[in-house]
């Protein structure tokens, strides 16, 4: 009773907040499903459902954009990073992304699409791999710090908006609140392959202005830190590869600037340690991760 009345409370929020979606019923008929199908699947949606509360919450940012509340950074951004990170060739100081804008290849934009597409489906298997070998304590720090590196990145898109390296690219420094979303140089990938996935999916962004930091960045980092705490030797190859796929991606696309991504390790570390004290210092933090273990492992 307790999982329709929230699926009902979310379905209306969300409907008040950024309007009626058909991908909220299919989330909502997913979770009810799992959770009243059987036991197992019951575990598993309440554990995926730490992964859930941030998709919703990223969701529901479209009904409060950033740059309602702080001035948007452009050029100081652009600048800064061309000044700190840019590279010279023939007499000219461009950004990293200015440069490798300018040395496309067919290759790179298959492999930046691949590395971004699994920006999201990657730390999910990995959870899952934890919970399916028993690992339900390990499951829930991972999973707890990823949502602790998401609470700390949404709190900087709000402190600090700012625009991505595309945004210059196509409007230069006049602020316009009216952007819409764009794929940069993903839109590579959708045309080698003829298809619009990546247009589609950034035309659904929550919001424009929230390159700093770039979660794109923090997400493989923190999966490749349990891999490696969790010694999963395969994992922790492949978190690795694909942890510098996206750094690379996220430069490539002109969708992050250097500085985008060093604060998303900062995120990285910050909710990785974040939980760490969490659980060290906070009895009733510890008792609920110990106690959602346990349950989980029944």
């Amino acid at each position: 009773m307790l999982a329709s009345t929230v699926t009902v409370a979310y379905l209306v929020l969300a409907s008040i907040l950024v309007g009626f979606k058909t991908e909220q019923v299919v989330l909502a008929l997913i979770f009810n499903g799992c959770y009243y199908l059987s036991q197992p699947t019951r575990q598993l949606i309440l554990a995926l459902s730490v992964f859930l509360v941030f998709w919703i919450i990223f969701d529901f940012m479209k009904a409060f954009p950033n740059y309602r509340y702080n001035p948007v950074h452009i050029q100081s951004l652009y600048e800064a990073d061309k000044h700190y990170f840019g590279i010279n060739a023939n007499g000219t100081r461009f950004t990293v992304n200015e440069f490798l804008s300018q040395h496309q290849h067919k290759a790179l934009d298959v492999l930046a699409g691949i590395c971004y597409l699994l920006w999201i489906p990657g730390p999910i298997a990995f959870g899952l791999y934890l919970f399916y070998t028993k690992r339900r304590k390990e499951y829930f720090e991972f999973a707890l710090s990823f949502l602790l590196v998401n609470f700390i990145g949404f709190i900087i898109y709000y402190a600090y908006p700012a625009a991505p390296p595309w945004y210059v690219a196509l409007h230069g420094f006049t602020f316009d609140p009216h952007t819409p979303g764009n794929v940069g140089g993903m839109g590579h990938f959708d045309a080698f392959f003829h298809i619009h996935l990546f247009e589609g999916m950034y035309a659904k962004s929550s919001n424009v202005f929230a390159a700093m930091p770039s979660l794109h960045a923090a997400y493989p980092t923190i999966t490749f830190i349990y891999a490696i705490k969790n010694k999963v030797k395969i994992g922790s190859v492949l978190f690795f590869l694909l942890m510098l796929g996206i750094w690379f991606a996220a430069l490539y696309t002109s969708h992050h600037y250097v500085f985008d991504i060093l604060m998303g390790l900062f995120c990285t570390a910050a909710g990785y340690l974040l939980y760490q004290f969490l659980y060290k210092k906070s009895s009733g933090f510890k008792r609920f991760v110990d106690y959602t273990a346990n349950e989980a492992s029944k």
